[in-house]
Formats: C-alpha cells, sequence, structure tokens
C-alpha cells in the first residue's frame, strides 16, 4: 500500500475504525494472518465474520486460539479506536521536534494522562538503534539539565578564581550525560552514567569498525583512541572549531535537536525515560529522508509490544 503524503489523505482514507484495521493487517501481516498465540502464518486462519466490535476476529487453524491484529502489539487492550492512534503516531512522527501530551490531547480529544501515556507506548516500541559506522565519524558528548547552583554568576567567578578554570556547570549530579555520534548522516545516541573512557570506549569500540577517522573535541576520555582509530582532535577549549576540514558540526547540530525539543516542546524530562526521547530524536533524524507517510508505514510494519501504565508509575528523578 502506498503511504500517504500527508496527515489530511490519511483522516480522508482511514476515516472508520474499519478501515484503520485493514490497514493494519496489510501492515502488519501483508495478507498472511500470523497467530501471536503459536506464530503459525496462513490465509486459511478462520475469519469470523460477527459484526460490530467482532469484526477482524480471527480464528487460528493450528491452536484453536482467537485472535484479532491488535493482539501482542502495544494497540492491545486499548479502548481507543485505532483511528485515534493512528492520528497520534503520525502527529508525532511527523513534527520534527516532538508533540507534547498537552498539545496531542487537544488535537484527538482524550485527556492528557492518556496522551501521555500513548506517546510513551509510541516512543517504547521505537526499536533501538544499531547502527555500526567505519567511515568518519564525529563523536561529542552533552548534558541534559537544568540549573545548578554551580551555574550561578557569582558562583562561576568564585569556581574560575579559585580553579581557573572555565565552569561548565557539568555536574552529574544533576544532568544525565548522552553519547552521541554520526557518521555519514546517520546518528547513535546513548544515555551514560559519565564520560568518562571506561564508560565512552566501550561503545565505540562495539559500534566503529577499527581504523576509521574519528573526530571529537579535546576531552580527555578519547586520548586512546589513536591506538585503534586514526583520531582528529578539535580543540574548541581554544575556540577553534574547524582543523583541515574536520569538524564536530554535525553532532553538535543533532544535539541542539534534543535540546530544542526536550526545553521547547516537553519542558520536563527525567533521568528514567531520557533514553526514550533520545530512540525518538534518533529514530526521526535518521529517517528525515522520507516523507512523512513512509516513516508511518515503516513504523507500523516493525513489531510492537505492550506497555503497561504501571511500568511508567515509578517516582522518576527530573532533570529539568
Amino acid at each position: 500500500m502506498k503511504p500517504f503524503h500527508s496527515l489530511l489523505q490519511m483522516i480522508d482514507t482511514l476515516h472508520t475504525e474499519e478501515d484503520c484495521r485493514e490497514y493494519l493487517e496489510d501492515m502488519r501481516w501483508h495478507g498472511e494472518p500470523v497467530c501471536p498465540h503459536c506464530g503459525s502464518i496462513s490465509k486459511h486462519h478462520y475469519k469470523l465474520t460477527q459484526k460490530g466490535e467482532f469484526k477482524g476476529l480471527y480464528k487460528c487453524k493450528d491452536c484453536r486460539e482467537r485472535f484479532t491484529v491488535r493482539i501482542g502489539t502495544m494497540f492491545e487492550d486499548s479502548n481507543l479506536p485505532l483511528k485515534k492512534w493512528f492520528y497520534a503516531i503520525f502527529l508525532f512522527l511527523s513534527h520534527k521536534k516532538g508533540i507534547s501530551s498537552a498539545q496531542l490531547a487537544r488535537d484527538i480529544h482524550v485527556t492528557q494522562k492518556t496522551a501521555w501515556f500513548m506517546l510513551q507506548r509510541i516512543r517504547q516500541n521505537i526499536k533501538d538503534d544499531d547502527a555500526t559506522f567505519d567511515d568518519m565519524t564525529q563523536m561529542d558528548e552533552t548534558y541534559m539539565g537544568g540549573k545548578t547552583s554551580d551555574k550561578h554568576k557569582r558562583r562561576k567567578k568564585y569556581n574560575a578564581s579559585k580553579t581557573g578554570k572555565k565552569d561548565m556547570g557539568r555536574s552529574v549530579e544533576t544532568k544525565a550525560p548522552i553519547f552521541g555520534m554520526i557518521s555519514d548522516g546517520k546518528a547513535y545516541a546513548q544515555v551514560v552514567p559519565n564520560a568518562q573512557k571506561e564508560t565512552l570506549l566501550p561503545i565505540i569500540n562495539e559500534r566503529v569498525r577499527k581504523g576509521s577517522t574519528i573526530i571529537t573535541d579535546g576531552l580527555s576520555s578519547y586520548d586512546e583512541l589513536s591506538k585503534n582509530y586514526i583520531h582528529k582532535i578539535v580543540l574548541h577549549s581554544k575556540q577553534i572549531y574547524c582543523v583541515n576540514g574536520f569538524h564536530t558540526n554535525s553532532i553538535e547540530g543533532f544535539w541542539s535537536l534534543i535540546k530544542r525539543g526536550i526545553l521547547g516542546i516537553y519542558h520536563m524530562v527525567s533521568k528514567k525515560h531520557l533514553p526514550k526521547y533520545c530512540k525518538e530524536f534518533v529514530f526521526r533524524y535518521n529517517t528525515r529522508s522520507m516523507s512523512d507517510g513512509e516513516r508511518f508505514n515503516l513504523f507500523l510494519q516493525q513489531p510492537t509490544e505492550r506497555l503497561y501504565y504501571g511500568e511508567l508509575l515509578m517516582k522518576p528523578e527530573w532533570i529539568w
């Protein structure tokens, strides 16, 4: 099925629950229903033809269990119609910096609590990026979090007078470090406990092919990269941002997308949920050459799983 060109086209095409169900069946099954109970794939599963809420109900010819296209997915046992789910997914994936739960609640006429849970379900089912890099790879780390007392001007001057160094306000006590890479237009980001070499080097060795060119700033954690890689250093501390064509502008631009999204759209994020937000921005960035409809179809075609509300109730530690 061809992807939609816009949200308006999707609304015109999928304006009933049956239309949405058939579209989801086509995206997931491609004409061959799959039993979520035993995994049996067959065109000859019994299609029960009851009307109303039982439309789209199948019976497996092998295990004899009944199922619908919702079973075993993020839509299972949801009281919301697929129509609202599809609108939420399309809006979420097409907005460059995301969409807030308050705005989504107004757009699809649900409560803010319901919209927040929907967005968390969608983020949960964005697959982890298993990207590997073997070309010129830019690396950097950033810190997500709000202001601390050390960032006040008076405290900054005091620290600078004592240490002789500029206070960057990078305390992991109140901030969450994120490590990222970009190569050939493809990004990767991971929340890490700290930016020390014992944390960063294993990630780099796992995802970057030996002998590749790596471009970083002057952080000492990267000092040992020259053993296995061609290491180019751009000393930002000396106001140098490009050396013989080598720079970290791409990864810096990616950080700006995440920070503008969290500051401008979401406002507050907890350390517990920050990895999901990173996956969200990585997915949009890596699929930016796709149309909104192609990105929407890609998400529906991927396997999804149900997220229970109780998993989200643990008290988070807010960083913004």
